[in-house]
């Protein structure tokens, strides 16, 4: 029985615009065909902006674009010769009805065809096909079915392999054999967890098996094909389906390695601690609910956040009989592993990662302050830390409450409530989000007539924190007045760290950071001598478990 899919068209808004392009395709001569989510998500009842047409016969695909943005005018096709292909960006609004912050339409057109692959490679040998041949390639029944955009067949389902059928089954399939699918393809395993997260659907079970039959094929994939893929798995609205088909046949393991490693409990004189694996992807299905309503780019960091705020409890778990499963300080481990990891995944190593690893390293902090009588100074501190960003951090540290318990749950979200009053209380009264010392750098060296260096960078600090520990109040007057009183250690401390400095050669350079640091922060003595003893000390420290590796001792 044919069926005609064009009752379903009548409230699309790109309707007219199907409609024209195959009228243009059929004074060109060319057959076209809209194909792939169009189709699904016209079966589906959801939204597209991006539009899939296939023509048949070589060239015709770029023909067929350039021929489209001719009649409509104002436009171009952007054509993509090596790969067959060219496509139109309308901006918003492209049709009566749209409204001018939409997002813009994408038309893509590409001619059909066949591809082939050798097993060691992901790249297809591609010829031109028929509309039978690359239907055949496709990755997913779902997405193998076509419409006719002919004026005499307008609207005509074309469905060789019951994609409509796994549609209503809710059923991730392949039209071919799924070992034969992946093996031409792997990213298509990825796609399959992908595509069962973004229409909570299930993956069928031959597709199941051959996703954990052909696991580690997917070590030949370049980064970046993947990292789109998690990307989307991220931005749906229940990122733990993807994670959990993934993880259950063995892909996991070989993509994010350190998610795959939360999973399990360790059992110790009958004690055990949280599936931490587990307690991950409810934080990120909590945070997916609590960010529905925002943008994918406004989100998306937040939602890698939420994935590894948890990475190095593998690292830092320890068993006491008295304490029971402990991961002291796994907050801060996890936000120094953020980089290399963001690295790896071939993820921005600006901004976002640097949000990303503050989130993350703040995302205990909060709970420290639930307690009624915390002090104004802690609250600043996370607040000044925390920036702009600190709604987020609150986003992602009630997402973190996962216990079964209702009553625990709610006495948590009570406690965070509490917080939330209390840094909007001391916001109000210090102005210290994203704050800097009101004695900035320039009216120091002026003032003790210096130049740039170690001496300021500590006078500096020193304000801040006595700020932040509201020894003083956030204002110029009291902020000079206090430099006027540490001054004089602040250049003792700066010409100690130049003493220091002039003395490292090699290797020894390795020690500054740490150097550094004591001077900053540590007490040292009073007498010159005896504190460069003491910084001697810290080098030698330092440098000692270098200098025990390179002997063997």
């Amino acid at each position: 029985m044919t069926t005609s899919l064009s009752p379903l068209l009548d409230d699309r808004l790109y309707a007219d615009l199907l409609v024209r392009i195959g009228e243009i395709a059929k004074h060109e001569g060319i057959e076209v065909y809209a194909v792939g989510g169009l189709v699904r998500d016209l079966l589906l009842d959801r939204p597209t902006t991006d539009l899939d047409f296939m023509t048949v016969g070589e060239g015709t695909g770029i023909a067929l674009a350039e021929a489209v943005a001719d009649d409509l005018g104002g436009t171009k096709a952007h054509v993509y010769p090596n790969f067959g292909t060219a496509a139109i960006r309308l901006p918003a609004p492209w049709a009566p009805g749209v409204d001018e912050d939409a997002d813009p339409l994408v038309l893509e057109f590409v001619a059909a065809r066949k591809e082939s692959y050798r097993r060691s490679s992901r790249k297809p040998i591609v010829e031109d096909g028929t509309l039978e041949d690359d239907q055949h390639r496709r990755d997913f029944t779902i997405n193998a079915m076509a419409i006719h955009l002919h004026p005499d067949r307008f609207g005509t389902l074309i469905d060789p392999f019951d994609g409509q059928r796994d549609l209503d089954r809710e059923t991730i399939d392949t039209p071919l054999d799924p070992v034969e699918t992946f093996d031409d393809d792997p990213l298509r395993m990825v796609r399959a967890a992908r595509f069962a997260t973004q229409l909570a659907f299930r993956v069928s079970d031959r597709v199941f098996e051959a996703m954990k039959d052909r696991a580690d094929r997917v070590k030949i994939l370049s980064q970046e094909r993947i990292t789109d893929e998690l990307n989307k798995i991220l931005l749906s609205d229940t990122p733990s389906i993807g994670f959990k088909i993934m993880e259950a046949t063995g892909i996991l393991a070989h993509l994010l390695p350190l998610v795959q490693r939360l999973k399990g409990v360790e059992q110790r004189d009958g004690r055990g601690h949280k599936d931490n694996f587990y307690h991950t992807l409810k934080v990120l299905d909590n945070l997916a609910e609590r960010t529905a309503d925002r943008d994918d780019e406004n989100v998306l960091w937040l939602r890698w956040a939420a994935l590894f705020h948890d990475i190095a409890k593998p690292d830092t778990k320890r068993y006491s009989n008295q304490d029971g499963w402990t991961f002291h300080g796994h907050e801060h481990k996890g936000a120094r592993m953020i980089p290399d990891i963001f690295r790896r995944l071939k993820l921005p190593m600006d901004e976002r990662m640097q949000y990303v690893k503050k989130l993350i390293y703040l995302h205990h902090r909060p709970i420290a302050l639930v307690d009624e009588d915390v002090t104004d100074s802690a609250v600043r501190r996370l607040l000044y830390e925390a920036g702009d960003d600190v709604d987020d951090l609150m986003t992602l540290v009630r997402s973190d409450v996962t216990s079964g318990n209702p009553h625990r749950r709610r006495r948590y979200l009570r406690a965070f409530d509490r917080v939330e009053k209390k840094m909007a209380e001391v916001e109000e009264k210090d102005r210290l989000r994203n704050f800097e010392p009101p004695v900035d750098g320039y009216e120091i060296m002026k003032t003790l007539g210096i130049n740039e260096g170690v001496a300021v960078g500590i006078a500096k600090t020193w304000i801040r924190e006595a700020i932040l520990d509201g020894a003083i109040p956030n204002e110029h007057d009291a902020a000079f007045d206090y430099l006027m009183q540490i001054k004089d250690e602040a250049l003792r401390r700066g010409e100690l760290f130049e003493t220091m400095i002039h003395r490292l050669s090699g290797p020894e350079r390795r020690a500054t950071g740490a150097i550094k640091e004591a001077v900053f922060e540590h007490d040292l003595p009073d007498d010159e001598d005896d504190a460069l003893a003491y910084l001697e000390a810290v080098k030698e420290d330092t440098l000692a478990p270098v200098t025990d590796k390179a002997t063997g001792n």
